[in-house]
């Protein structure tokens, strides 16, 4: 998806309150901002409480004038948890855009489950077991950074390395790069 002219890739994010993808959206943007581009990420919450739905938001372009509404037809959906891959939280996603979906289903299986087979591209892993290898924990922002940035090239894997760096410490950083580089690797593309 790396383009010569970006103009704007808009993002949009579910999750669940605690699994990061508030976080999430926050360091692709700054990893956009490092290589030069311009980026915004900003949450929506319902109920705030650990587990309700969250929705965050991500765009980068080329132009510094970013719109600062919420995203209704993204280039790409980003789903955190396997509760919400459901047609609704992919709706609006334009034609041709890309799901990014932690789920142990091949990209296709997971299209044609949902209904989207032909309509647009997928990119899976099972961002559940990776966290819970490298974090212990269901935290599994940075393992679906990995396969945002397999699946859409947007930003360089080393860039979100850095930026994962410099928000966490110690071996909480080293856990969540491991994370992110496991998912890189193991993450599949409806389209390759």
């Amino acid at each position: 998806m790396r383009r010569s002219k970006l103009v704007m890739l808009e993002i949009r994010w579910h999750g669940r309150g605690g699994q990061g993808a508030v976080t999430a959206s926050e360091v692709i943007a700054s990893a956009s901002i490092i290589e030069g581009k311009y980026a915004l990420a900003f949450p929506e919450f319902g109920a705030e409480r650990r587990g309700a739905p969250v929705r965050a938001y991500t765009r980068v372009t080329d132009s510094p004038l970013i719109p600062r509404t919420p995203i209704e037809h993204p280039d790409v959906v980003v789903v955190l948890d396997r509760s919400l891959l459901k047609p609704s939280y992919i709706e609006g996603l334009k034609d041709g855009g890309i799901l990014v979906a932690n789920s142990p289903l091949k990209p296709d299986e997971l299209l044609q489950k949902l209904g989207f087979a032909n309509r647009y591209r997928a990119a899976t892993v099972d961002a559940t077991s990776v966290a819970m290898k490298w974090l212990k924990a269901n935290i599994v922002n940075t393992a679906i950074l990995g396969a945002l940035v397999k699946s859409t090239e947007i930003v360089k894997l080393d860039t979100v390395l850095d930026v994962i760096r410099s928000r966490f410490h110690g071996k909480i950083a080293e856990a969540n790069v491991m994370a992110v580089k496991e998912a890189y690797d193991l993450t599949q593309l409806s389209w390759r």
